[in-house]
This record gives C-alpha cells, structure tokens and sequence, in this order.
C-alpha cells in the first residue's frame, strides 16, 4: 500500500473514532444537563401546590397578598413574625372597617382530621380562628366585628410541619338590634334574658367556646363598645362537692378565668366586676350528675 492510501486511511480512522468519543462522551453529557435542569424544576412545581394567598373579598373590599399566616402542626398558635403585606392589608381592612361598621367578618378556622387539639376550644380550628381574631384585635379592629367558626378538614397544604394558611374570610353585613332613636336597652335586655354562661369540668377553670357562646359573647362586645359607662358582671357558681368555702373559692376562680377571656377579646378589665356564690344558687339538682355539670358554671351579663 503506498504512503498516500496510508495517509487517508489514517485520517478516516481519526475522524471514525472522533465521531464515537464525541457521541458517547458529549451526548451523554448534555443528557445528564437536561435530566438535572428537569429535576431542578419539579420541587418548584411541587412548591407551588402548597402555595395559600391570605385573601380579604368583600363586595366593597378587597386585597390579597401572597404570603399568609403559618401555623405548626398540633399548635393554634400564629408563627411569628408575621410578614409586612399582611400587616398592611390589616390595616386597610381596619380602614374599611372603620368605615363600615355595620360591616361583619366571619373568620373560619381549619384543623386536618390527623392533627390533635390539646387547646381549651372545641376544635383546633376553631382555636386557630380565634388567634386570628385576637391578632386583628390586637391590631387595632374591633371585635365585634368579628365572629369565629371552625372546621376539620381531611388534610390540608404543609411544607414539612408548617401549614399555610388554615383561615377563611367572610364579609356579611351586621343586622341592627338597637332601635331607631339608638336605644341600646334591646340588646342590652337579649344579653341579659338570654346571657352567655359558661360550664367547667369538676375542679378545672377551663371551657370550650362554641359558635352560639362566641356570638354571645359578640354581643356584649358590641354592646361596651357603644354604651361606654357600660359593664359586664361575671358570677362564678359551683356545685354542692366538698365544703362551702371550697367551692366558693373554686367559683371564684372561675369567675376570675372568664374575665381573663373577655380581655383577651377586647373588653377592658375596669369595665369587669366578678363574684362568686359557690355552691348558694345551683339552677340544677346537686344529687343528679347532670344537675351538678350544670351548677358548675359563670354567668355573664351587662350591670
């Protein structure tokens, strides 16, 4: 074979095995950039599915902001600190509220079946629409304004324990209870005929607040904020268990756990008187389990 047929033998041999080195080493390359560029896109995609805007709608209101308040798993309590644009939709609604005060917002709180509720409240939903409540209060809102429900649900959006969101807002109008000229004595008289009483456990001062207790409680709320020398006298009663004076301090300390739940939501602790009468006034037979569950109670109404 002469020198020149080498020559391009050699040059084709080169180029054949360029060809194969390029295929097997560049192209898989470029594979393994396309496989890793896919899979930096899928925990965003899965980010997006947790994604909860915090959303204020009302017919004359509205403002949404993508972040919203987080709670940990098994907890009522806001994850702190809350983010700038939610304090600022606060503080427009606040605005609006001012404005509008006939204006009413139901704040309903969720809680996943699988969660478990070691709070005072019925549910950990309800708990957590409480919170809420009590942090637009603390802002400034009024809480009459407002009214709590909660809800278990089946599962909610989590990032690892954190779970977004968890509250709803409903914007309905507050129906007049007062009379035309302003006469505040209708409501006064339905808090009073009908008053808010709350039940305790033998020998525990705690209680779970239901829907039609927390519109109770609504009411006299509504009622202090307009009637200004207004004030709320809380009785404490208890059953006939043990000695007098056991039960009266028992009473008293029952009395005294209300109070501190009605300045939580708003009331100012001057315009609250307590008192107990132990074991002296049961609405209920004492020789029954039933008629002492309902001897261990507050009574609570406007003086």
């Amino acid at each position: 074979m002469s020198k020149k047929a080498l020559y391009l033998l050699g040059i084709l041999l080169t180029i054949i095995l360029g060809t194969f080195l390029y295929v097997k080493f560049c192209c898989n390359c470029s594979m393994s950039e396309t496989r890793a560029n896919t899979e930096k896109v899928t925990p965003a995609a899965v980010k997006s599915d947790n994604f909860v805007p915090f959303v204020l709608n009302g017919s004359e209101f509205e403002f949404k902001t993508n972040e919203n308040f987080k709670f940990l798993k098994n907890n009522a309590a806001i994850i702190q600190p809350i983010s700038d644009s939610i304090s600022i939709g606060i503080e427009k609604l606040n605005t609006f509220l001012v404005s509008n005060p006939k204006q009413k917002i139901i704040i309903t709180g969720y809680a996943a079946s699988e969660e478990k509720n070691t709070t005072q409240f019925e549910n950990l939903g309800l708990a957590r629409a409480n919170e809420v409540k009590n942090f637009f209060v603390a802002k400034g809102l009024a809480a009459s304004q407002f009214e709590v429900k909660g809800e278990i649900v089946s599962s909610w959006k989590t990032i690892s324990d954190t779970l977004i969101g968890l509250v709803e807002y409903k914007f309905e109008i507050l129906h007049a209870v007062s009379t035309a000229n302003g006469d505040w004595s209708v409501l006064k008289d339905k808090i009073n005929t009908n008053p808010l009483i709350l039940h305790f456990n033998t020998n525990k001062s705690n209680f779970n607040l239901n829907n039609e207790e927390d519109q109770k409680l609504s009411d006299i709320i509504k009622y202090l904020e307009n009637i200004k020398n207004a004030s709320v006298l809380i009785v404490g009663h208890s059953d006939n268990v043990g000695n007098r004076e056991m039960n009266i301090a028992l009473a008293q300390k029952r009395a005294e756990f209300s109070k501190s739940y009605l300045i939580k939501n708003g009331i100012g602790a001057a315009r609250i008187d307590i008192e107990s009468k132990g074991p002296d006034e049961p609405v209920g037979d004492n020789a029954t389990t039933e008629g002492r569950a309902s001897n261990r109670r507050t009574v609570i109404t406007i003086k």
